[in-house]
C-alpha cells in the first residue's frame, strides 16, 4: 500500500484539495449547499492531480530523475520506477485511469447542468498532461510555473465555486491567488535541488533559466505575496475579515525564506525549507477555510 501512496504522491494532494475546500466554504457562506457536488469535485480534482503526478514520473524517470543525484522527500519524483517498485507500464495506465475518472466526473457534472465544466476541466486536463508530456512540455519551456499557479490556484477555486453555485465570478477566481502563489513557491523551491539534473536533461524551467542565486528573489516574492493579497480580498472583494487568519502563517513563510536564502545551493540542507513551504500553503489555506466558516456560523 505504501508503494501506491508513494506513486500517487497522495500526501501532496493537499495542494489541489485545499483550494476546493476554500471555494466550497465560500459557496456555503453565500447560501449554496451541494454536498454531493463538493465530494465529486474533491474526487475529480484529486484524480486529475494524481494523474499529473503519475505522468510526470512516467516522463521524467528516464530523463532527469535517472541522473538526479539529489532527490529529496519533496522533489526528484516518487522514484517508484527507478527503485523497481512499480513498472513504467503500471504508472502509465494508472495515470490513464485517473484521467478517465476525472473526465467521467466532469461529464456527470455537465449532464447535471454545469456546461462550463467542459472548458474548465479541459484547461485542467491540458495543465496536468502537458506540464510534463507532449512535444513541447510546459515545464521545459519556462511555462510550467505559471501553469501550476493558475491550475492549482484560481482555476480550482473558480471551477469549484461554479459547480456548487452555477456562477462564474471574479471573487471566486481571485480567491485562489494566495494558494496559487504558494503552490508555485512549492514547485519553485523543489526545483533548487533538481537544478543540475534538470539542466543536463534539457528541462529549461525558470529556475534553470534564472540560476539559483537569482531564483531566491522570485521565491521570496511568491512566499510573501499571499499576505497583502489577503488584505486586498477583504478590502476590494468584500471577503470576510476572518480570512486574515492566514497571516498567522507569516512566521513559517519567513523561516522558509531564510533557509532558502542561506542553503539555496546545498540540496541536502534545503529540505526543511521545502517542508516549510508546503506547511505554509496547507495551513494558510485551511485558515482561510476556517475564516469563511466562522463568518458562516456567526452570520
Amino acid at each position: 500500500m505504501n508503494t501506491y501512496i508513494r506513486a500517487l504522491r497522495l500526501p501532496f494532494l493537499t495542494g489541489s484539495l485545499v483550494p476546493v475546500l476554500q471555494a466550497g466554504a465560500l459557496a456555503y457562506l453565500e447560501g449554496t449547499e451541494h454536498l454531493l457536488h463538493l465530494i465529486l469535485v474533491l474526487i475529480g480534482v484529486g484524480a486529475l492531480h494524481s494523474a499529473g503526478n503519475l505522468i510526470n514520473d512516467y516522463i521524467d524517470t528516464p530523463r532527469s530523475d535517472t541522473i538526479n543525484p539529489n532527490p529529496t522527500p519533496f522533489s526528484g519524483g516518487s522514484r517508484v520506477i527507478l527503485d523497481n517498485l512499480l513498472t513504467a507500464r503500471w504508472v502509465f495506465w494508472a495515470a490513464v485511469i485517473c484521467f478517465t475518472l476525472a473526465a467521467l466526473i466532469g461529464l456527470y457534472l455537465i449532464w447535471n447542468g454545469r456546461p462550463y465544466v467542459a472548458l474548465i476541466g479541459l484547461l485542467g486536463l491540458i495543465a496536468g498532461l502537458f506540464y510534463s508530456a507532449g512535444p513541447v512540455p510546459f515545464m521545459s519551456r519556462g511555462l510550467g510555473e505559471i501553469t501550476i499557479f493558475f491550475a492549482f490556484g484560481p482555476l480550482i477555486t473558480w471551477g469549484t465555486y461554479y459547480v456548487l453555485t452555477g456562477r462564474l465570478t471574479g471573487p471566486a477566481f481571485l480567491l485562489g491567488f494566495p494558494l496559487g502563489f504558494l503552490i508555485t513557491a512549492i514547485i519553485w523551491v523543489n526545483e533548487f535541488p533538481d537544478y543540475q539534473a534538470d539542466k543536463e536533461a534539457g528541462k529549461r524551467n525558470l529556475v534553470v533559466r534564472l540560476g539559483l542565486a537569482s531564483s531566491r528573489w522570485v521565491y521570496l516574492l511568491l512566499m510573501l505575496s499571499p499576505f497583502p493579497f489577503l488584505v486586498l480580498l477583504v478590502a476590494l472583494q468584500g471577503m470576510p475579515a476572518w480570512i486574515l487568519l492566514g497571516w498567522l502563517t507569516l512566521p513559517l513563510a519567513l523561516k522558509g525564506i531564510g533557509l532558502t536564502w542561506k542553503e539555496y545551493n546545498r540540496p541536502g540542507k534545503i529540505v526543511p525549507a521545502q517542508a516549510l513551504t508546503i506547511q505554509t500553503h496547507m495551513i494558510l489555506g485551511l485558515l482561510m477555510v476556517t475564516g469563511l466558516l466562522i463568518q458562516l456560523f456567526i452570520g
